[in-house]
């Protein structure tokens, strides 16, 4: 019989890798406890925006024309215990109100709920971050609550998606690394991904503490590499040498690579700045917290950027942004994606019109869940709308639609030709020669 697969949570995440399960053939069963998000998603409707993951989903929820039918959703924790084989726990691990660490709230939950459930042999796979330690303590609690007693396992199979190819790095991942205790676990895992092992794609077998780590070294490798860029831009700035021709020089080594080397107003998002403060309350609870503090630094870098940004913007305008407007392209962390979560760009924004400025931002997909978070800001149908009678533009989302805009257009409709590239992505030449002031970070003035 094939293996039957439930997933816990349906947010990003476990909707994604819910529509990916059913794509590699599995009957899939996804449960939530909002029922407005089960709604939703029955209709074949996602709460966000990741491409080709709307469509993934209509092709298998169960009642839709054409659909295979492999994908239903729930509410119930009983339909979920008695439907699975494999259970993949899905939920959020979000920061802490007023601090570092990691709320595991959710996911203590999830496995509290489930496991009086599990009434047969069953495999549990958590996939949120969590910090290093939980999948042990899980595992236990697993065993006590669980009616099958330690036939219910666990494993820790952490996911490493990019927002914006989500579904691409489910269905295709570049490594799918597990933690676990059983061969039986390891076994059921390798059932789970036939379809990806069989196309190349690594399988990394290791202990849960490892699995657990993996996630977080990861994000603190890549944050490391965005903010020492930063770091170099600023110096950059101070000697009037060129970030982007310093990135281009030093990313020709392979050892060094040229990903993660454009200069900017810094990452943001979800994940990155949370997993990086977990991650340094973990190593101090566990006595290793100096082996992490550079992370501090790392952080720090980071943030500084926007406040560097909005600096930019204040000295462009004539030192004061009172009664100056100012046009934001860009609200979301990252393109193809409608993510505001902790984003630089809204940030920013945010910062210039708590300080006088009239701001007006623009942005392919993240409008809604922008106006939400800052509801006192203007916002705009278009981007040239967005510039309109501007004094300053800032280009803060590397949005294609932006590297393709017409500067003289936008100059005709501009107070001030006058733009700030926080994500080095336009071409100078381009904009200087329709007559804008252009400036980027860690980039000389002309």
């Amino acid at each position: 019989m094939p293996l039957k697969i439930t997933v816990i949570g349906t947010g990003y995440l476990g909707a994604t890798h819910a529509a990916a399960m059913a794509e590699l053939g599995f009957e899939v069963l996804g449960l939530d406890i909002v029922p407005e998000k089960i709604e939703m998603l029955g209709r074949g409707e996602v709460p966000l925006y990741e491409p080709g993951l709307e469509e993934l989903l209509r092709k298998h929820v169960a009642g839709l024309p054409g659909s295979s039918g492999r994908l239903r959703f729930t509410t119930s924790w009983e339909e979920a215990g008695a439907f699975g084989d494999v259970h993949f726990v899905c939920v959020n691990t979000p920061q802490k109100h007023g601090e570092y660490a990691c709320d595991m709230s959710y996911v203590d939950s999830a496995f509290e709920s489930l496991a009086p459930h599990l009434t047969r042999p069953t495999l549990v796979v958590g996939k949120s971050t969590v910090p290093v330690g939980s999948a042990a303590r899980l595992a236990k609690r697993l065993a006590e609550l669980a009616p099958a007693g330690e036939e219910a396992e666990l494993a820790w199979n952490p996911e490493f998606l990019r927002e914006g190819f989500a579904v691409e790095d489910t269905l295709h991942p570049d490594r799918i690394v597990v933690g676990i205790a059983s061969d039986r676990a390891e076994s059921l895992l390798r059932e789970v991904y036939a379809t990806p092992l069989a196309e190349g794609s690594p399988f990394v077998v290791m202990d849960y503490p490892t699995a657990e780590l993996v996630k977080t070294a990861a994000n603190s490798f890549l944050a490391t590499k965005i903010s020492f860029i930063n770091a170099m831009a600023e110096i950059c700035e101070a000697a009037d040498g060129d970030v982007v021709k310093l990135a281009e020089a030093i990313g020709h080594d392979e050892r060094i690579g040229k990903k993660f080397l454009r200069a900017g107003v810094g990452f943001g998002g979800g994940c990155l700045p949370k997993d990086l403060r977990a991650f340094m309350a973990r190593a101090g609870e566990l006595g290793a917290d100096q082996a992490l503090t550079f992370l501090r630094e790392i952080d720090s870098i980071n943030m500084r950027r926007r406040g560097h940004m909005v600096e930019l913007a204040r000295e462009a305008v004539g030192g004061g942004f009172l009664g100056k407007r100012v046009a934001v392209l860009g609200a979301t962390f990252k393109p193809d994606s409608d993510d505001v979560r902790d984003s630089p760009a809204l940030n920013v924004a945010g910062q210039i019109h708590l300080q006088g400025g009239q701001v007006t931002v623009y942005d392919p997909k993240g409008m809604e869940n922008a106006r939400r978070v800052f509801p006192t800001l203007g916002y705009a149908p278009t981007a040239l709308d967005a510039v309109r009678g501007a004094d300053v533009v800032l280009h803060l989302t590397e949005w294609r639609e932006f590297r393709e805009l017409d500067p003289a257009t936008l100059g005709e409709v501009a107070a001030h030709r006058r733009i700030l590239d926080g994500r080095n992505a336009l071409d100078p030449e381009l904009w200087r020669k329709a007559g804008w002031t252009y400036r980027a970070l860690g980039r000389p003035r002309a």
